[in-house]
């Protein structure tokens, strides 16, 4: 991607070396009893914060930022950057007015309207404060555990983050997260997966885009594909445990990941983002 050089995003909130503390989100997901915490990403799940539990967490460790660490940094915010010029440019075009999200950097543990979380739960977004979370460590465990190199990976991981904003502001989020309060886990969790699909078809939407900026390089559509695939619920489980177990899919299969995200690639608009409404097996 060709991002060096470029205008970064003004609503970057630097909190590394900050910590955390008060309510603790563990194992990944949405979470607390009045805000959904969206944790999207990278093998956590969902429900699992439907039953969250305590601890008092603070840190007030040093933080040095390294050079390697400056330039992901740097990246991150010119993604942002693209990512809010492709949705208010979007929503214009439909007669509504986008709202910039903050991007919030932390290390270890930081503090959300949705609670506390730590880095282990991944890249999220807390609709209750509009902001999207990621400790930049995650970077080189998408790159490691998910064997997922390439910026356009990591721009992918942004952008899905931001595809969860979308919906906020849609009014998706407020209407499908209530259902876990009336269904069964297993029930809820369909529920889950369409919305992580929708997340992913967004974020193939914004790439339409960005490849009409002309910031794509080659090979970038394969780095995000690429990505889309290893998070798939299936291959996080298989790669975990050796088995997968459809009923507790929370984000969908790799394939069906992929797939979403390559059908907003190819439409670059909201309206083919309907999963909701997707037959049976999308």
């Amino acid at each position: 991607m060709q991002w060096r050089g470029r205008k970064g995003s003004n609503n970057v909130e630097d909190r590394r070396g900050m910590g955390g503390g008060g309510k603790t989100l563990v194992g990944g997901g949405i979470g607390s009893i009045i805000i959904f915490l969206i944790v999207t990403l990278l093998g956590g799940n969902p429900g699992d914060l439907l039953g969250t539990t305590t601890s008092n967490t603070t840190s007030n460790t040093s933080y040095t930022e390294t050079a390697q660490e400056k330039e992901l940094a740097d990246f991150v915010s010119v993604v942002l950057a693209d990512t809010e010029e492709v949705w208010t440019d979007i929503f214009k075009q439909q007669n509504k007015v986008y709202e910039n999200p903050k991007l919030v950097l932390y290390t270890d543990s930081v503090e959300s309207a949705c609670g506390v979380a730590g880095s282990s739960v991944g890249p999220f977004y807390c609709p209750g404060d509009h902001k999207l979370y990621i400790d930049l460590s995650f970077y080189e465990e998408l790159q490691q555990k998910f064997k997922s190199p390439g910026d356009f990976a990591m721009a992918y991981v942004i952008a899905h983050e931001v595809g969860h904003h979308v919906q906020t502001l849609l009014g998706t989020t407020e209407k499908i997260m209530p259902l876990s309060q009336k269904l069964s886990k297993e029930e809820f969790n369909k529920y889950l997966v369409r919305f992580e699909l929708q997340a992913d078809y967004l974020a193939g939407v914004w790439a339409n885009h960005a490849q009409d900026m002309n910031v794509l390089e080659e090979g970038d559509l394969e780095e995000a594909l690429t990505a889309a695939s290893a998070v798939g619920d299936d291959s996080i489980q298989k790669q975990a445990q050796g088995y997968v177990v459809p009923e507790s899919f929370t984000h969908g299969t790799s394939e069906q990941r992929k797939q979403w995200f390559y059908k907003g690639f190819k439409s670059g608009t909201i309206e083919g983002g309907d999963t909701f409404s997707a037959a049976s097996g999308f």
